[in-house]
């Protein structure tokens, strides 16, 4: 079985969920991906790692990888442990949700692995209207950071891209919704 299928496998196992929910965007959908139930698996974690290190591995001068918390943390984690393994090392950066409360007042976790100016690509776990990923765009921008494009586990379908694209961005998706259904 390849990796894909293997990761396939355990998001339909441990992350889709068939029911009524309302998303981060705030729309009601009658399914649900909840990624981080694969990413947090150590099988999950480590093909997510692969398959998006497979995904970046020729962008040109790629500096870094990193989103918002939470569900970008163990993507980019094993995204960078991965590359590390393969002898292509990319540091991962961490986006808070607010500015770190005492200390530094951080956005951005990881900021000593990075020069002003660096390339790096947000990971997301899953993308619908694509709002998250362009909020995390906007904060690495904020701190410096050149952002390519966008990564994620799985693409809902649901105009994300498209939103993203308008944007300026690419996005490239491990699965969509169509591919992980079929």
């Amino acid at each position: 079985m390849s990796d894909k299928a293997r990761l396939k496998q355990i998001i339909l196992e441990l992350s889709y969920e068939k029911r009524k929910v309302v998303l981060a965007s705030g729309r009601e959908s009658d399914f649900y991906f909840d990624g981080k139930q694969t990413t947090l698996h150590p099988e999950g974690g480590y093909l997510t790692g692969k398959l998006f290190f497979e995904a970046i591995k020729d962008v040109e001068q790629l500096e870094g990888v990193g989103g918002l918390t939470l569900g970008a943390d163990p993507i980019a984690t094993a995204t960078s442990v991965v590359s590390f393994l393969e002898k292509q090392p990319i540091p991962a950066f961490i986006i808070r949700k607010e500015p770190k409360g005492h200390g530094t007042g951080a956005w951005l976790e990881g900021r000593k692995n990075f020069k002003p100016g660096a390339r790096v690509v947000i990971v997301e776990d899953v993308v619908t209207s694509g709002g998250s990923s362009i909020k995390a765009i906007k904060r690495a921008e904020e701190e410096g950071l050149k952002v390519l494009g966008v990564v994620t586990l799985v693409d809902r379908e649901e105009g994300g891209r498209e939103n993203i694209e308008k944007e300026g961005y690419w996005l490239k998706s491990i699965f969509t919704k169509s591919e992980v259904l079929a």
